[in-house]
């Protein structure tokens, strides 16, 4: 039975980490096939995607108890809200008015060949004009709509993998003592 447990709890971590793989996948595929280029901000959320499922990753195959699960699943929903924070700046951005949408600037090679590293992270953070540009839709949202959505979803799936390891601990030595 414990083995089956074991294998069952890195199933739990690894699921988040594919999830980030394939909207990792689907972003390139955008990038490269469809010809759509991110911008600053969708640069920062693929920073996070890319921790959330290193995060995953590594718990998936170290299989924490307890304390450790509490780790992983905090760290994770600490990237994801990161992640979040970065893709609802970019709906912000989307939604002002045309005149309120900030200038565009150059591109993310062109800052961190040209400019110190403090000013290209602020400017990848604020985002720029470009990030204000919707180029894909679905069922009404954008791909920063879609992010934002599974930052969150990301991030309340990662609370519950390292609250319900908690739970189940307590629930077995309460068992045990009885």
């Amino acid at each position: 039975m414990e083995h089956a447990t074991l294998r069952g709890d890195r199933l739990f971590y690894a699921a988040p980490a594919l999830a980030c793989a394939a909207l990792l996948g689907f972003g390139y595929y955008l990038q490269y096939l469809r010809g759509l280029d991110p911008c600053p901000l969708c640069y920062v959320q693929r920073g996070f995607f890319y921790l959330v499922l290193g995060t995953c990753l590594v718990a998936a195959i170290h299989n924490p108890r307890r304390g450790g699960a509490l780790g992983y699943g905090l760290l994770a929903a600490l990237f994801a809200s990161g992640g979040a924070a970065a893709a609802s700046r970019q709906v912000w951005l989307q939604h002002l008015p045309a005149d309120k949408v900030p200038q565009c600037g150059p591109d993310l090679f062109f800052m961190m060949k040209n400019f110190p590293l403090g000013e290209t992270l602020m400017k990848l953070v604020e985002g720029t004009g470009e990030c204000a540009k919707v180029d894909w839709t679905f069922l009404g949202l954008s791909i920063a709509g879609w992010s934002l959505i599974c930052f969150v979803a990301l991030a309340i799936y990662a609370l519950w993998l390292g609250i319900r390891q908690m739970r189940s601990a307590s629930a077995a030595a309460a068992a045990a003592s009885l």
